[in-house]
This record gives structure tokens, sequence and C-alpha cells, in this order.
């Protein structure tokens, strides 16, 4: 699977009184980010995180010793993990997250595909 984007998990694990989530979040990327997981289901993530849980249209992990909450959006056909929010478990349980994450709405728009097609040097 790839891991979109590490930069949230930094970020989270910089915030003062959150630096003992630096090893736990760094575990989990390195776990899911490897070439050699390749969730197809639902199914599959439980078997690699037991805790994990369904939440709308996200996945949310226990990170941390149940400490901390992952949220995210996973594409299997793409092989993504969105990276959306990294919680602690009283932000997880008073609830405000699920309207910031979009995880009860519709999934974002795509973007459409660049063109491929060479810019310069085409004849008229």
């Amino acid at each position: 699977m790839r891991v979109v984007s590490k930069a949230r998990l930094r970020q989270f694990w910089g915030l003062t009184g959150h630096q003992d989530a630096g090893g736990p979040l760094r575990a989990w990327h390195t776990h899911v980010n490897s070439k050699t997981v390749s969730w197809r289901s639902w199914g599959d993530v439980r078997v690699s995180f037991g805790g994990a849980n369904i939440v709308g249209d996200c996945t949310v992990f226990n990170v941390g010793g149940n400490k901390y909450r992952l949220i995210s959006w996973i594409r299997y056909a793409a092989r993504k993990v969105f990276v959306l929010k990294v919680i602690t478990r009283g932000e997880y349980d008073a609830g405000a997250w699920k309207g910031e994450c979009g995880c009860f709405g519709a999934p974002p728009p795509r973007k459409p595909a660049p063109s491929k097609r060479p810019t310069s040097g085409r004849r008229s």
C-alpha cells in the first residue's frame, strides 16, 4: 500500500505532549507503506490491525496502546491509504472529528488526469 501523507503523522507527533506518538506512528507507517502489504478488502485490514474500525467511509486505527486514533480513507483498488487526521482518544470520543474528516459525506471529486500530449513542437 502507499500511505498519503506522512507529513500529517509528523505534524501530530511534533506537537507538544504528543512526542510519544512518534514511535507507534512510524511503526504503523512502515508496516502499511510496505510493498508487501496489499490490502484488497476490510478483512485484510483486520488481519493486520485487529483494533481497526470502520466509521462511515473511514477506517480508524488505534495507535499507541489505544491512546491515539489515526483516521484514514483506504482506496483498495488504487492501493492507497490517505491519512486524514491523528487525534487523541479523548478527541475521538468527543466526536467532532466526524464532521471535519468527511467520513460520512461523498468522497472528494476525482481530479482529471493531466494530458500526456507534448505541448511544444507540434506541427500545424
